[in-house]
């Protein structure tokens, strides 16, 4: 579906996140983010965070988000990183079946 962002959290924990939907990282911004952008302090690691200035943003505008279907990979720690890597590799036409072999031969022969 399609939503209308009316707030956004920058990482919440489990037990804090305002509702189950999450930003995967995707975005189609007008123009006005850059100025935005420019007024937003320094945040989470001493980084402006994309998320403070779309709050801001919102102050100005609306913002839409379309909800995505498939997988989602969290990329946030090295095993789901290299899952992800895995199971899109293994999906590629150009290197999936080689990869799948290679898979295959180094879990028979450990």
């Amino acid at each position: 579906g399609l939503y209308r962002i009316v707030d956004l959290v920058e990482n919440p924990s489990p037990e804090q996140a305002p509702s189950n939907l999450a930003v995967l990282g995707r975005y189609v911004l007008t123009p006005a983010i850059f100025d935005c952008l420019e007024q937003t302090k320094p945040g989470l690691g001493g980084e402006v965070q994309l998320t403070d200035a779309l709050r801001l943003l919102l102050e100005r505008e609306e913002i839409y988000a379309l909800e995505a279907t498939g997988p989602r990979y969290d990329i946030g720690n090295k095993l789901s990183w290299i899952k992800a890597t895995v199971e899109l590799a293994l999906m590629n036409e150009e290197i999936g079946e080689e990869l799948r072999s290679y898979l295959h031969e180094l879990l028979v022969n450990e």
